[in-house]
């Protein structure tokens, strides 16, 4: 199946996908809402609204949110090595990768305050001059556990969804000169969507313990990088389960799958010098795309200013309060 969060008369209501209609979940909730470890209620409340909904609405009128509008937490990973030799001069470090890498599926917190839907406008952040997108996969889990195996972790797996972790590429550079991680180079926006789709959708394309779907990032219609999530370094049960390992993961938390090879516009940046296209731009359409999971389209509008943070230290020693 295929879930999606509708915005309809000013509220926010589950549905599911059949054909060019969404079928509306009654009674009212949200996706997160209808979690669970084995997915039954997701998948029955997905029935019913097939049967029997009192709502159904055309694909081409619904304004499309999230499927998960309101994550706890989104963890994205870095787990395409094409990606990760790509972009690696944009850190400082050279195109070896390091041995830690085979170890265990590296990644950091991103902020889910900043979720977006699948056709949403995306505003460049205050203060950057390189922005960019980052096509990745995601996993949404249907229940929590702590220090999981890869094998138990896939089977928390209630979904997969679509997502653009866009990038303030001048910004992120300038923080990796602290060890703290990304911040403001990461958190102004990240588009979800359009739907979820449950994992037996994806079996057809199943390969080994990965998937084998296409993914496909173009600007302004042109075709900039594609690959397949089979690519991956890592599987999502290993991620999610090195996730778990001394600590609790939740229903509706999110994995990023990281970017994939080619899916933005560092790695060209990186490989053949800044010239080769310019950053993301006011008036700029990116969409991305994979198969079963669909298609976003999102154009790049203008931010904020932002306030200069330097003109409030002015005059003030070091260390002062």
């Amino acid at each position: 199946m295929k879930f999606v969060t509708v915005e309809h008369d000013g509220r926010q209501r589950a549905g599911v996908l059949a054909g060019d209609s969404i079928h509306v979940i009654e009674p009212a909730a949200s996706v997160q809402q209808l979690l669970d470890d084995s997915g039954t209620r997701l998948r029955d409340a997905g029935d019913r609204a097939l049967r029997d909904s009192n709502l159904v609405i055309p694909i081409a009128e619904a304004h499309l949110r999230a499927p998960i509008p309101n994550p706890s937490t989104v963890r994205d990973f870095m787990t395409f090595e094409e990606h990760f030799i790509g972009v690696s001069g944009i850190a400082g470090t050279d195109a070896e990768l390091p041995s830690v890498w085979y170890k265990a599926p590296g990644f950091y917190f991103t902020n889910p305050h900043a979720i977006q839907g699948p056709y949403d406008d995306v505003a460049v952040p205050p203060g950057c001059a390189a922005f960019d997108l980052e096509l990745e996969v995601a996993a949404v889990i249907g229940s929590g556990g702590r220090d999981l195996t890869p094998a138990e972790a896939e089977q928390k797996i209630i979904g997969f969804t679509l997502m653009n972790d866009w990038s303030a590429r001048d910004l992120q550079a300038a923080e990796f000169a602290l060890p703290l991680g990304p911040t403001k180079g990461k958190d102004s926006a990240i588009s979800l969507g359009p739907w979820l789709v449950t994992p037996d959708e994806l079996e057809p394309r199943r390969l080994g313990d990965r998937y084998d779907i296409p993914l496909t990032a173009r600007i302004n219609g042109e075709v900039i990088g594609s690959d397949t999530l089979a690519s991956m370094s890592f599987s999502f049960g290993q991620m999610i389960a090195y996730a778990s390992r001394g600590t609790q993961v939740r229903a509706g938390d999110i994995f990023g799958s990281g970017t994939c090879g080619g899916g933005c516009l560092a790695e060209l940046w990186r490989r053949h010098g800044s010239g080769i296209r310019p950053p993301l731009a006011p008036g700029d359409a990116v969409s991305i795309e994979a198969a079963e999971l669909g298609r976003q389209s999102s154009r790049i509008v203008a931010g904020a200013a932002g306030v200069d943070i330097a003109l409030f230290l002015a005059g003030r020693p070091v260390g002062g309060h």
